[in-house]
């Protein structure tokens, strides 16, 4: 007992001065990888991020390249450290999370190190409320996802989910605004909350599926040892309307992209 107490001052002091021999206990970050792979839906496709109508790949927050842009992807951050690093983007624009096990074999097809999960947001934003994806068809379909990457990818790979952003404050900052109003309608985006004629506990029947759905690819992601959730760093980010695109009102803009890009890489292994 008095030895252990004449070392607890030692130890602290080693702490406070960084010994070597006490760091080396706390957890360091994996090697770069030299290859990743996103899978996802429009938002990882940067649809209409920017002037004019489409998927925009190359301004992805996840393996966009584009200099130009001000989002400091995914890609862009590792290649810093791993300049031959390649980078697949397996999202396709409407893809909903029954589509991730396909996106994930590609993934897997190509043994990529890493790998960009953003899913959900087309299991919620349907027809109406009553079309959106089950909790436990959500679950099935992320769990596969998940489990044939674990089981395909190198032993060194590392898995990244985001939560889905927060639809109803999309909702909140430009149902009043008429041109989002008007688009929402005639392109028919995300009638099952941005209708006007949804009442509120509609709107919030959607939220509360938003919500399930990122407690699933919380929980889903805790059971695996390479995979990261980013703790819903991106649900409750507080966006505003320059976040948003011009385009469609829904998806988001360049500044809107730089930000998801900073989000989640600040939940990373690497930041």
């Amino acid at each position: 007992m008095r030895r252990l107490a004449s070392l607890l001052p030692l130890l602290m002091l080693g702490l406070l001065l960084g010994d070597p021999n006490v760091a080396s206990a706390q957890p360091s970050a994996p090697p770069l990888p030299k290859s990743m792979a996103a899978i996802g839906d429009s938002m990882t496709q940067a649809t209409n991020v920017c002037c004019w109508y489409g998927d925009h790949p190359a301004n992805s927050w996840s393996t966009g390249a584009a200099w130009w842009d001000g989002v400091s992807s995914h890609f862009e951050r590792l290649r810093a450290g791993s300049p031959g690093i390649t980078a697949y983007n397996a999202a396709v624009s409407g893809a909903r999370m029954s589509d991730a096990p396909a996106q994930a074999q590609q993934a897997a097809a190509r043994r990529v190190q890493y790998v960009t999960i953003l899913m959900g947001a087309n299991d919620l934003c349907t027809s109406s409320p009553e079309t959106m994806t089950a909790v436990e068809s959500f679950r099935t379909d992320f769990h596969q996802t998940l489990d044939k990457l674990n089981s395909a990818l190198p032993s060194r790979a590392r898995i990244f989910v985001s939560s889905i952003p927060d639809v109803y404050q999309l909702w909140s900052i430009d149902h009043t605004y008429w041109p989002a109003q008007l688009v929402w309608g005639l392109a028919n985006i995300c009638q099952s909350l941005l209708s006007p004629s949804r009442t509120e506990e509609q709107r919030q029947l959607v939220r509360e599926r938003n919500i399930a759905f990122n407690t699933v690819l919380q929980e889903e992601c805790a059971t695996y040892e390479r995979c990261r959730f980013d703790n819903n760093a991106l649900f409750n980010f507080q966006f505003k309307r320059n976040d948003v695109s011009l385009l469609d009102y829904f998806h988001p803009s360049l500044s809107g992209a730089a930000e998801l890009a900073n989000l989640t890489w600040a939940r990373t292994w690497w930041s």
